[in-house]
């Protein structure tokens, strides 16, 4: 099952090739929705954060005292983070790996961070994504997606909510979808209208 939106998704080889230079998701900080959810008391345990890029929402994490794995599957990126990791004195595990294969990790965290990597791959195939995360996340963890909504006049991939609850239902329940922004360094679309989905794995 694919879904609707407004481009399709950018592959394994697109994020590579955008590391190579600075891609607009990469502000330099913690996505402010992430940083929220932090705040609010709302992410517990250990955390996997799915499609890192080069650290920051991980990094900030571990900073607040959060047991913290990032995978990405461009490895320039996590080349990047673990540098910033070094620079930092900041303990995170960054790893390369494809958010299809998580069941590979071998463990299950408490909470699962995605913050933008799902409206790409919804476009791919969303059902293996969702499965994928079902593998590393244990019963009464909460898996947060922040992904662009459709309906914007902006470049790159996004979606409708029916996305997320028509892609979370075998072994999750869609507890929420909240209105947010995200952040990029696009001076065309600065601020861009985002999804935040808290969905548990029953």
């Amino acid at each position: 099952m694919t879904m609707d939106g407004d481009e399709p998704g950018i592959g394994p080889d697109g994020f590579v090739d955008a590391y190579e230079g600075r891609p607009p998701w990469e502000v330099g900080d913690p996505q402010p929705a992430v940083v929220a959810l932090a705040d609010a008391g709302r992410l517990q345990g250990s955390i996997l954060d799915v499609g890192c890029g080069t650290g920051e929402n991980a990094l900030m994490l571990a900073e607040r005292g959060y047991e913290v794995v990032g995978i990405d599957s461009a490895p320039n990126a996590i080349e990047r983070a673990r540098a910033k990791a070094r620079e930092r004195g900041v303990d995170v595990e960054f790893l390369t790996l494809d958010a299809y294969e998580l069941a590979s990790l071998d463990r299950s965290f408490d909470t699962v961070v995605d913050s933008a990597l799902f409206h790409v791959l919804a476009h791919e195939d969303p059902d293996r994504y969702a499965a994928s995360v079902r593998s590393a996340i244990r019963d009464g963890g909460r898996l947060f997606v922040l992904a662009f909504e459709s309906g914007q006049e902006a470049d790159g991939p996004s979606i409708p909510r029916e996305a997320i609850q028509a892609t979370f239902q075998d072994g999750w329940t869609v507890q929420s979808i909240e209105t947010t922004t995200y952040e990029t360094i696009d001076p065309d679309v600065y601020k861009r209208r985002a999804l935040l989905a808290t969905i548990e794995a029953t």
